[in-house]
């Protein structure tokens, strides 16, 4: 059973960051409801921060990581590409042209992290896993597709800045792991010299958070001018309680989710971490028939059959 762990462990760490974004993405939710994304957003970063650190403390028994500064750089640029820009333009897409089409668009991610990964690691993938990434993102946009869209409706006016966006979410979310992976070390440092998972989600964190603080600025601007002009945004709910569900989502999202996808990255091939980190929509479905009661049709069922044969294929090696 340990030499199972060791061996996937990079495959294992993958599904467990979906099975974490899953729940993020429900607590999330809530929280959005009664803070607003840009809050959220800002909110959520800060949060993981501070467990990161005292993690990073206790795990290694120093504050500052010790890296070098081109690990420190890579990581920045993950933090602020990833983390800050991508998950932005990602949340703004959701307004624009709604979650249904920008879950969709974002299913292009795992092709986008096998390019990046070629292109940069000299990562090439076996044609089962090839079989496999087209079966999982295939069976993920098909219950995308499937399911009802929820929140806003489209508008139309919107529906080119919403679509470029979502593309530009799903490249940053790729990009992101990639530079990442980088900064671990992959590529141009010797192993020994490899910093930890989670070291290197802390520094990516951090720079995120100071990624966040421009868009907070402008957000909090834009915010009194439309008080003063007597336009309240809607919320459900109280601020107190946004606080609690976004404590909750930091914990298991981008303080948990956020190191597990850095130990998948660390230890798989880019497309297959960055595939088997996009199957939240395939556990969203059991998650929305039980507890929301919600009708899952036989369309949905067999979307997330398929992606689930093609991530199993994702943990056959070659040879």
């Amino acid at each position: 059973m340990i030499y199972l762990i060791d061996t996937y462990k990079g495959e294992i760490a993958g599904v467990a960051t979906s099975v974490l974004w899953t729940a993020t993405s429900l607590l999330f939710a809530e929280a959005g409801r009664r803070l607003g994304p840009a809050m959220l957003n800002g909110l959520r970063i800060f949060i993981a921060i501070l467990l990161l650190g005292f993690t990073h403390r206790l795990l290694t028994g120093q504050w500052v990581p010790d890296a070098h500064w081109r690990q420190v750089a890579f990581l920045a640029a993950s933090g602020i590409v990833g983390l800050s820009i991508g998950d932005q333009a990602l949340f703004t897409a959701f307004v624009d042209i709604g979650p249904r089409l920008s879950m969709l668009i974002m299913t292009t991610s795992p092709l986008m992290a096998a390019m990046f990964g070629w292109v940069a690691l000299g990562e090439t993938l076996h044609g089962l896993a090839w079989i496999g990434v087209a079966l999982t993102i295939a069976g993920v946009a098909w219950v995308v597709v499937e399911r009802p869209a929820r929140g806003p409706t489209m508008d139309h006016r919107f529906f080119l800045r919403g679509v470029s966006l979502a593309l530009i979410g799903a490249a940053c979310q790729a990009g992101g792991l990639l530079l990442s992976k980088q900064g671990i070390g992959h590529g141009w440092l010797p192993e020994e010299s490899h910093i930890a998972p989670q070291t290197a989600t802390f520094l990516r964190m951090s720079f995120a958070g100071i990624g966040m603080i421009p868009i907070l600025i402008v957000h909090t601007l834009r915010e009194r001018q439309r008080r003063a002009a007597g336009r309240f945004p809607k919320r459900i709910g109280t601020p107190r309680g946004g606080v609690a569900f976004a404590c909750g989502g930091a914990v298991v999202g981008p303080f948990l989710g956020v190191w597990m996808s850095l130990v998948a990255s660390d230890n798989t091939d880019l497309g297959i971490a960055q595939t088997l980190c996009s199957l939240t929509p395939i556990f969203l479905l059991p998650v929305v028939y039980f507890v929301h009661k919600e009708h899952v049709s036989p369309r949905a069922i067999t979307g997330a059959v398929v992606a689930v044969v093609g991530s199993s294929l994702l943990f056959v090696r070659p040879g």
